[in-house]
């Protein structure tokens, strides 16, 4: 197909030849005849569709916000002739990305990488990938699509957080209260057998001692839980970056505690996000979760999201600079722990008793708020 250079070109040479017939002048005429040759000559180097075989991978699949992700095209030329004036159009989100491929022998393969933008986090659709051959002027250009869209998770930015002690003391080796479920992990006490229990659980030394049937009763483990709450109204951010470092904060305070093995749920002002019970993979549901967390028309404030959490544990609220902190103390009894992290407020404010407050405006700011707060325990 035609570019618009080439059908400028060929409308530019109509029209000069024409006048040059009606002035009866031949330079204008042999100007126009040239233009006209030109644009067959970039259809006819464009005709052909080369044979190639092409495979495009993206590596890694899943980076932080602002890490390097890269696009690796292989293209291969399965024809006998040679092939050059290919270039390569990706799109990635929003952005086209373009892609120049060296010349290609008969059988000959080429590997070309290419960056992809990875400034703000989401499920960014990276492709079809499309293949241009044009000619030298490019007045003539074919386009092919290979290969089926993949997805590139740009997850939220995190840095090396500890998990801040509850304030509480909890016993890892049984239930601290009657509310303890059942469990199948942990040795608590033993009991008389009823019948539904499971044989494997009868102890049968104190039940030839006792002269009946005793069973282990096992519990899970009762661990305090980390919530999460997100400030996820439109109008409290007026700057779309504020949001994106709020997401890393609440992605790295979420990471440091599944890293320790500790449930962590997390919610904001659309509804919950994430709720996990602890264990090693919990890091990762975390942050593809939060990946697609974003501001949302009709989002509740964060102190109507916090008074539906279960209470217990320790709730971290992350906001903006002009959170009213006096609110979010009203809910400081039903959590062992509260802690309120403000993106680069305006000012400094007095945090409200039994509420701990840190302010930052990156995420080393954030690291060193979190560990003067550890010390402070």
């Amino acid at each position: 197909m035609l570019t618009p250079l080439g059908w400028g070109t060929a409308a530019a040479s109509i029209v000069l030849y024409a006048a040059g017939w009606w002035l009866g002048y031949p330079e204008p005429a042999m100007l126009a005849l040239a233009g006209l040759l030109a644009v067959g000559g970039a259809v006819v180097w464009t005709l052909p569709q080369p044979k190639l075989e092409v495979r495009r991978e993206i590596a890694p699949l899943k980076v932080g916000r602002g890490e390097p992700a890269v696009g690796v095209l292989h293209v291969t030329n399965a024809g006998r002739g040679i092939r050059s004036g290919l270039t390569g159009l990706d799109t990635a989100g929003s952005t086209e990305v373009v892609v120049d491929i060296p010349r290609l022998r008969s059988k000959g393969t080429r590997t070309v990488t290419y960056r992809l933008p990875t400034e703000r986090r989401g499920e960014i659709a990276v492709g079809p990938l499309r293949l241009v051959r044009a000619d030298p002027l490019n007045l003539a250009r074919r386009v092919r699509e290979y290969g089926a869209p993949q997805t590139l998770l740009v997850r939220p930015r995190t840095v090396q957080l500890g998990l801040l002690p509850s304030g509480r003391a909890y016993h890892l080796e049984g239930p601290t209260s009657d509310k303890s479920p059942a469990g199948t992990t942990t040795f608590h006490a033993l009991r008389e057998y009823v019948i539904g229990d499971e044989m494997r659980h009868i102890h049968w030394k104190s039940s030839a001692r006792t002269g009946t049937l005793m069973v282990r009763q096992l519990v899970d483990a009762s661990l305090p839980t980390t919530t999460l709450v997100i400030e996820g109204r439109p109008e409290a951010w007026a700057d779309p970056d504020d949001f994106e470092l709020a997401v890393d904060a609440a992605a790295s305070v979420a990471v440091g505690a599944c890293q320790a093995n500790f449930p962590v749920r997390i919610l904001a002002g659309g509804g919950p996000v994430a709720d996990t019970r602890g264990g090693p993979d919990d890091a990762e549901v975390v942050l593809d979760q939060l990946t697609k967390v974003m501001p949302a028309d009709g989002a509740q404030p964060v102190l109507d999201v916090v008074r539906r959490v279960r209470p217990g544990g320790s709730l971290v609220v992350v906001t903006s600079g002009s959170a009213d902190l006096s609110r979010i103390a009203a809910v400081r009894s039903r959590f062992d722990r509260i802690v309120v992290l403000r993106v680069r407020p305006a000012e400094s404010a007095l945090a409200a008793p039994g509420v701990q407050l840190i302010d930052f405006g990156d995420l080393e700011g954030l690291a060193n708020g979190w560990q003067r707060l550890g010390r402070g325990r």
